[in-house]
């Protein structure tokens, strides 16, 4: 599993089916970054956290699914419609929130302990979304086989998850003085999800390489 080959097929499938992932997910994107800068008008400053992290776990299984399917969808030579792949995500739904929600308090638990036991977390469940949208597992199930699928295969992920999302991140501090704004927060928060789409793009071939070299060592 080469970091730098499924960065490189990632970018290319990105780029080439641009317009289409954003005609799909970038409306949810918008709808998501202004209700948080309207949540930050309403709630106390404390309690902003909380409703951020609530408000990342209604959207985010409704785009995420979608884009999954249509990855998935585009590698199998299929032109999926919009209607369709939104429509599938909306049945995920349920689930997928269960899952992102046991996930993030997983995630958030291990970061707590010293912050290293959250980014492993974070990397060895890494494939649970893709295991419960594309092969119907149930949350528990899709986090137990990403356990499995990703064992030994630590570095290659962590190092393609970093690549991609470290530079936003760094970003984001870096404009924090434009964040500011509404109209700079909302295009800040945009682009930050349009950055972890591309993470999806490039999770989505990760997951294929080790599915394939499962298989073969089954075969």
């Amino acid at each position: 599993m080469n970091p730098l080959d499924a960065l490189r097929d990632a970018w290319f499938f990105f780029r080439q089916n641009l317009l289409q992932i954003l005609l799909l997910c970038l409306p949810l994107l918008l709808l998501e970054a202004f209700v948080s800068l309207q949540l930050e008008g309403q709630v106390a400053a404390a309690k902003v956290p909380l409703y951020q992290v609530l408000l990342g776990l209604f959207f985010y299984p409704l785009y995420s699914a979608a884009l999954i399917l249509f990855i998935d969808a585009r590698s199998r030579g299929e032109q999926p419609g919009k209607g369709a792949l939104l429509a599938m995500s909306l049945s995920l739904w349920p689930r997928f929130v269960l899952l992102a929600g046991i996930g993030t308090l997983a995630i958030m638990l291990g970061i707590s302990l010293f912050i290293l036991p959250g980014l492993w977390l974070m990397v060895r469940l890494v494939f649970a979304d893709y295991l419960l949208v594309l092969r119907g597992l149930s949350p528990l199930q899709a986090l137990h086989q990403s356990l499995q699928l990703t064992q030994g295969h630590f570095w290659p992920i962590f190092t393609c998850v970093m690549l991609v999302m470290v530079p936003p991140w760094l970003a984001g501090f870096w404009a924090a003085d434009i964040a500011s704004e509404p109209a700079g927060r909302l295009l800040l928060d945009v682009l930050f999800g349009l950055c972890q789409l591309f993470t999806t793009v490039v999770v989505f071939r990760l997951y294929m390489l080790r599915a394939d070299d499962n298989t073969d060592s089954l075969a």
